[in-house]
Formats: C-alpha cells, sequence, structure tokens
C-alpha cells in the first residue's frame, strides 16, 4: 500500500512469499488520522491468489473504514469476507492523546510491545490472540488497552516467522532494520512471512 508518514509514529515492513511465489496471503495497513494510527498484519488462510485476495478484502476494509473502534472495524471485515476463505489478522490503535494502544488479535498474528524504558516492568507485552477466522467465525471481541511510552515498539508477525526474535530486537535500530533483521533471521521458508514494526513517538 502507499507509504504513509505520520510524526506518531515510526515503523517498517519487511515480507517475503512462499518460495517467491508470485502471489502472497499476508498484508498490512498503517493508517495516520488526526492524533492516531491504525496499524494491522493479515494473514490470508491459506497460499496463492484466493489467499491474496482475502487478504486485499480486509486492507480495503480497514483503510476505508479506519476511523471506526476497532471492534466494529473487526466486525466489518468478517462481514466482507464471508465470501472469501477468510483471513486472521492483529490491530493496533495508537491514540497520542493519551498514550494508549487498543489492540486486538484474531487468529495467529502475533503481536509484542517492547518497552524502551528498562525501569518499566514487565519489559514487553503479548498481545492476547482469540480463536477464529474473520470472513467465517469470530469470538467476542475484546480489545485491551495498554499504556505506552515514546520509544515502545510494536510488532506484528505472521506465522511465517519463528518465535523468539523479540529477544534479539536492538532498540536503537530503525523499525525497518528491525524487521529486516527478524524476517532474515526468523522466516520459516514454509510460509509466506510478514513482520510489522512501530516505534511510538508520543504525542503531538
Amino acid at each position: 500500500m502507499e507509504e504513509i508518514i505520520s510524526p506518531i509514529i515510526d515503523w517498517g515492513v519487511a515480507s517475503q512469499s512462499l518460495h517467491g511465489a508470485q502471489w502472497s496471503g499476508d498484508a498490512y495497513v498503517v493508517k495516520a488520522f488526526k492524533n492516531k494510527v491504525l496499524v494491522a498484519a493479515i494473514d490470508g488462510l491459506g497460499h496463492g491468489k484466493h489467499a491474496e485476495d482475502a487478504a486485499g478484502v480486509a486492507v480495503t476494509t480497514l483503510v476505508n473504514h479506519h476511523a471506526e473502534d476497532i471492534v466494529p472495524l473487526v466486525r466489518r471485515c468478517h462481514e466482507e469476507l464471508l465470501k472469501t476463505r477468510g483471513v486472521v489478522l492483529s490491530i493496533a490503535l495508537f491514540n497520542s492523546t493519551d498514550d494508549s494502544i487498543n489492540w486486538l488479535g484474531v487468529g495467529n498474528v502475533n503481536g509484542y510491545l517492547l518497552r524502551n524504558n528498562p525501569l518499566v516492568k514487565p519489559d514487553h507485552e503479548s498481545l492476547f490472540l482469540r480463536g477464529g477466522v474473520v470472513g467465517y467465525q469470530i469470538p467476542s471481541l475484546r480489545p485491551s488497552s495498554i499504556h505506552v511510552n515514546r520509544g515502545d515498539i510494536l510488532i506484528f508477525s505472521t506465522d511465517g516467522i519463528s518465535s523468539g526474535f523479540e529477544k534479539e530486537v536492538n532498540p536503537q535500530e530503525s523499525p525497518q532494520q528491525i524487521a529486516d533483521k527478524i524476517i532474515t533471521n526468523y522466516s520459516r521458508k514454509t510460509d509466506d512471512a510478514l513482520v510489522l514494526v512501530a516505534r511510538y513517538n508520543g504525542g503531538l
């Protein structure tokens, strides 16, 4: 999608399709508006064109209705995806007014928030993922809200990325450098893979 520039976050994304295939079912959204930024990572079920088409429907829906709260937004995606094979996704809304993230996950797109300040405990948060498929059967949607500080790093990764990368993240690197290293070192090579990294810059 088109480049989105926001003073609220710096961000980067890295992705690769299965065996260099023409289509990828992994996609993302970064959409800034007012004092907020919506970020999402999406994984269309399966592989190939049908997975890419389903992810594309989710992207279009999220972009076109980005100003909605995330629960009705995910429900809208569900309705739009009923005629596709569906997707799993994780979504977060940065709000610089109160320095918060409101986030939720349906399926297995992992989410981590790594704290910049070593005095803040715990030093990371993990997104609670609820089972289901957007476009087939969604669970009860219960987002959680957490306070964020300047320099905190949000990472979304699809299931084409192995676990454990968060222990090796260098917070001094740019989001793009972090995303590139994760996909280089932790891609499973047996699935589409995507990493989305966003660093919070604080209120305007």
